[in-house]
């Protein structure tokens, strides 16, 4: 199940738009950063849970402009050929990361395996610790700026990077005990460590293909959120039932259509007019929804027909 999106004070597009490009950026710019310091930690250390954390790094930058470039698209308005927008780019980007991060916990398992059959010894520990732990601080301000982001957008794409990069936080925690056990003579605790952390990985590879691809297949809203927008329906002085609520998410929007019963004899005006009411409650707590009413004369369904 998608993880509920929590949303704060509603955002215009260009401001949307702004957020989500600055944290494309953001996360270019700290993966970057963080590679050429772990490549000089790996370098002096010759530590197989650094090089994990360095391989990890590496494909940060790959899975963050893949998101990048995915995040450009699906901001491109609707156009004759797409007319409920591009907002599904988020998703394969999201499958896309998860291709990423599950080819890097293949190859630190392999390196790992490697290590634990020829063990080496690891030198300079206190570069390497030096490195983790200013990689640490690092992510924590992304994850932070990310957590804004997704708060106020609801980004699939951003949602999916702040995930991998929590689980370098998780990567990095692992690099340092495994630096320091080796320093009190655990050698074996390395590759040890760097299994566990391609563990870790790969099982954070299916959580985002899994959000991915309930995307991509249109999965319903969950069922909190249903039963919020029904409320919001019935709640619209006139309406009589409602029926036939469909949802999903489509990057950034989130399309809902659903059926009205009202009285057979009312004025068409004011079916719409209710309509409209109706519509303004749900777009509410859904600002940037497209929203699709039907309205049926009550005589031809059930008042409380789902």
């Amino acid at each position: 199940m998608m993880p509920k999106t929590q949303r704060s004070v509603p955002l215009g597009a260009a401001e949307a738009a702004r957020l989500l490009r600055l944290a494309t950026y953001a996360s270019v710019a700290t993966a970057s950063a963080l590679i050429l310091a772990k490549l000089g930690a790996w370098l002096v250390t010759g530590s197989i849970s650094v090089l994990a954390s360095l391989v990890d790094s590496a494909l940060d930058v790959g899975a963050s402009l893949l998101n990048l470039l995915a995040v450009r698209w699906s901001l491109m308005p609707p156009d004759a050929e797409h007319r409920f927008g591009h907002g599904k780019a988020e998703a394969l980007a999201a499958l896309g990361q998860a291709t990423f991060i599950a080819g890097s916990a293949v190859f630190l398992t392999i390196q790992a395996v490697d290590r634990l059959l020829h063990p080496q010894p690891i030198e300079q520990t206190a570069v390497g610790l030096i490195v983790i732990g200013l990689a640490i601080l690092l992510t924590l301000a992304l994850l932070a700026f990310q957590h804004h982001v997704i708060r106020q957008t609801g980004s699939a794409a951003i949602r999916a990077d702040s995930l991998h990069y929590a689980t370098d936080l998780a990567t990095n925690a692992a690099t340092i005990a495994a630096l320091l056990l080796a320093t009190a003579g655990w050698s074996m605790a390395d590759p040890v460590f760097g299994l566990a952390i391609g563990a870790y990985i790969l099982y954070s590879a299916a959580r985002i293909a899994r959000d991915a691809i309930d995307l991509l297949m249109d999965r319903e809203l969950p069922e909190d959120q249903r039963r919020q927008i029904q409320e919001q329906a019935r709640a619209v002085p006139g309406v009589r039932g409602v029926h036939g609520l469909r949802t999903h998410r489509s990057g950034r929007i989130t399309l809902i259509q659903l059926h009205l019963s009202l009285d057979d004899s009312l004025a068409l005006i004011e079916a719409h007019r209710i309509g409209e009411a109706v519509a303004q409650r749900i777009r509410a707590d859904y600002p940037s929804a497209d929203i699709l009413i039907h309205q049926d004369p009550v005589s031809l369904g059930e008042e409380s027909q789902d």
